[in-house]
């Protein structure tokens, strides 16, 4: 977050008007820096109300929970938790989509390319999968077709598909260290997480490093244009968690987002996630991360927390 704030600073810097001889700029009047202060302080008093709104929503969850959100224009910022690790569940197949497309972009994969998909590869009864469901003796899918499952309907078999298309997971942790994106780790496929409870907490990310990741696919670093405008519309098009991020918000907000969900085991919720890019009624753009982790609480629950915390950012940082 403090590179997307810099990265902001530059760009103000370099758009400012240079000075000429003994004309006085507009940005050095007193008046304008005053105003500039104003806004400062404001966001500030915005932020500081933000942060406690968000607080006392997730105290609902009875067990942990962070969230981290960036204005991606303004580096305007506000976290719970910022630093904690917490499971990804489904949320890591963004970074391997994303390393998956680095890798059709350098030419080592083609997006029509087809892979056949075996019953072997299938995860286990009990996890997501469209394609085991529709496909029981395998299928031959294009890596496009495999993005798109794993994306925006986040199915299992096909994110442990593109994690090998990939190269694996250090792979996919070498291309976050290449796009400066740290504190998440990518370990295990869906088949190990699915083996036993414990696995789960080895993939995690912390709220931080999530929003940073949403930045990563905004500033399209490590992406071609044809890779980001491919990734952005499988996350809009995703047809899972629509009460979360997306829950409270006006019908028709643009949410580019990608959920992830754990099991219940002696009535704890281990994940109840949503990361994504909020588009503004402003015209700017919010990058929120939301995870509800070790909770006792029903799904409605978790879910409603989620999206009372992407309303309260539309609220303050809409207008």
């Amino acid at each position: 977050m403090k590179r997307t704030l810099l990265t902001y600073v530059l760009l103000v810097i370099s758009l400012t008007p240079a000075c000429s001889g003994t004309t006085t700029t507009q940005k050095n009047s007193p008046a304008v820096n005053a105003a500039d202060a104003q806004a400062a302080k404001k966001d500030d008093e915005r932020s500081r109300e933000l942060e406690a709104e968000i607080g006392q929503i997730a105290a609902d969850a009875k067990g942990r929970v962070g969230v981290a959100a960036l204005v991606l224009e303004t580096g305007v910022a506000v976290s719970l938790n910022p630093r904690d690790h917490f499971p990804m569940q489904s949320v890591y197949k963004l970074p391997i989509a994303m390393a998956v497309l680095r890798r059709v972009d350098e030419g080592k994969l083609k997006l029509d390319e087809r892979v056949r998909v075996e019953k072997s590869d299938f995860v286990r009864e009990g996890q997501y999968s469209p394609i085991r469901d529709k496909n029981p003796k395998g299928a031959k899918l294009s890596v496009a077709e495999l993005l798109r499952y794993a994306v925006a309907e986040s199915d299992g078999t096909a994110s442990d598909m593109l994690l090998n298309l990939a190269g694996g997971a250090q792979a996919v942790m070498a291309f976050l260290h290449e796009i400066k994106v740290s504190e998440i780790n990518v370990v295990n496929s869906e088949k190990e997480i699915g083996r036993d409870w414990q696995t789960q907490y080895e993939n995690w990310a912390t709220p931080a490093a999530a929003v940073e990741l949403l930045a990563a696919v905004n500033e399209r670093r490590g992406l071609s244009a044809e890779s980001q405008s491919l990734l952005w519309k499988l996350m809009v098009d995703s047809i899972r968690g629509e009460k979360r991020l997306k829950g409270q918000l006006p019908a028709g907000t643009v949410v580019a987002h990608k959920t992830g969900t754990g099991g219940t085991r002696d009535g704890v919720n281990s994940a109840t996630n949503d990361i994504g890019i909020i588009t503004l009624p402003n015209g700017r753009h919010a990058a929120i991360a939301v995870f509800v982790s070790d909770s006792p609480t029903d799904e409605a629950t978790r879910e409603a927390i989620i999206a009372k915390i992407a309303k309260a950012v539309w609220d303050k940082w809409g207008n």
